[in-house]
């Protein structure tokens, strides 16, 4: 095969640029999905909900008189058939209104400001973890491709992506906290600390930007230090995932055409992989991102109650003991809303680098 063969002929290229351009219609259809997935992802969890019975029942009904849990049922609307309940939730998810908590009467929009930020300074770590370790180790397998090294690393992403995350967590506290005493239990920082940031004007919520903030290194250092064993445990999750797309996707660009030309005209393989092999193989990272992103959201509700970290897992950790399925719910479909945009953010930032996805 050439580069002759394998070129759009101009027409068609014409005909797929005219009207606006296959990008403008690819990200109309990516944001009209984030509806229906938003809905399926709703209704699925309210339906569950609802195979326990009702959440006042559910979460208070051992400690009210019959005549009081039914006065609460009716005044929550509980007491009306689930479609109606339904669809009532449906439209006030859509007029952002994703209810109250039981256990404490709070807006769930609250929670979700208050605690998610520190979800997202979780993902960010993690996800600077994944791609520190996956990206370069997955490059070097390429490079030692059938080697000693190969398989060792090959074995590690195994490792990575198979183990729990919770006994990852439990194992590097038991190693690296109780052992070594290198880091922190757990928490988000320090009670001292904490007690700093939260008192910063215009607070972020997400602590080591508001310790930068301060200019003091004695609060940067523990913020880092409570992240290290977290990041590193939620973070290794995606960084097998990376290893082995980058090495698949290196090893399959590397023996493209247009590379084997470059090596018969003395192109060394270093020069190869780096200047013509790499960044092709970065575009399966970025397709991929907001899946793994939605698995980390996923996999921070166990690494948060596994190390004291107060963000939005913890607290659905917490709602879920206390049987406060109103919250649970609430949690969950902004969690859907979040990993939808997400998807779609990631789905647009991948068109525009490699315009063969819009198609």
């Amino acid at each position: 095969m050439t580069i002759a063969d394998t070129a759009t002929p101009p027409t068609a290229a014409a005909g797929k640029t005219s009207g606006g351009g296959g990008l403008g219609r690819y990200i109309l259809v990516r944001f009209l999905l984030i509806i229906p997935t938003v809905f399926i992802l709703v209704t699925l969890v309210f339906f569950l909900m609802r195979v326990v019975g009702d959440p006042i029942s559910a979460s208070v009904g051992g400690r009210l008189t019959p005549d009081q849990l039914n006065a609460r049922l009716a005044e929550a609307g509980y007491d009306r058939p689930v479609l109606v309940q339904y669809f009532e939730y449906i439209g006030q998810i859509f007029t952002g209104d994703f209810g109250r908590t039981l256990t404490d009467n709070r807006e769930i929009s609250e929670i979700l400001v208050t605690y998610g930020t520190g979800t997202l300074e979780l993902v960010l770590y993690s996800l600077v973890v994944a791609l520190v370790v996956g990206i370069p180790l997955g490059r070097f397998a390429a490079y030692r491709r059938d080697q000693i090294p190969d398989a060792l690393l090959r074995i590690f992403a195994i490792l990575c992506y198979a183990t729990p995350v919770f006994f990852a967590a439990l194992l590097l506290k038991l190693v690296f906290s109780v052992w070594l005493g290198w880091f922190p239990l757990g928490g988000r920082a320090s009670t001292s600390t904490q007690l700093v940031l939260d008192r910063i004007s215009g607070s972020t919520g997400i602590n080591i930007i508001d310790a930068l903030r301060t200019g003091r290194w004695d609060l940067i250092s523990d913020v880092l230090a409570h992240a290290v064993l977290p990041a590193v445990a939620l973070g290794l999750l995606t960084a097998g995932v990376f290893l082995r797309l980058v090495r698949t996707n290196l090893i399959g660009t590397l023996s493209m055409d247009y590379v084997d030309a470059a090596r018969s005209r003395g192109v060394r393989e270093g020069r190869l992989l780096r200047k013509h092999a790499y960044k092709p193989a970065l575009i399966p990272i970025i397709t991929v991102m907001g899946m793994q992103i939605a698995l980390m959201l996923g996999g921070a509700i166990l690494t948060e109650t596994a190390f004291g970290w107060r963000g939005l897992g913890f607290q659905l950790a917490q709602y879920l003991g206390a049987r406060d399925f109103v919250a649970v719910q609430g949690i969950v479909a902004l969690l859907a809303v979040i990993v939808a945009l997400t998807n779609f953010a990631v789905d647009v930032l991948a068109a525009l680098i490699d315009p063969r996805v819009r198609y």
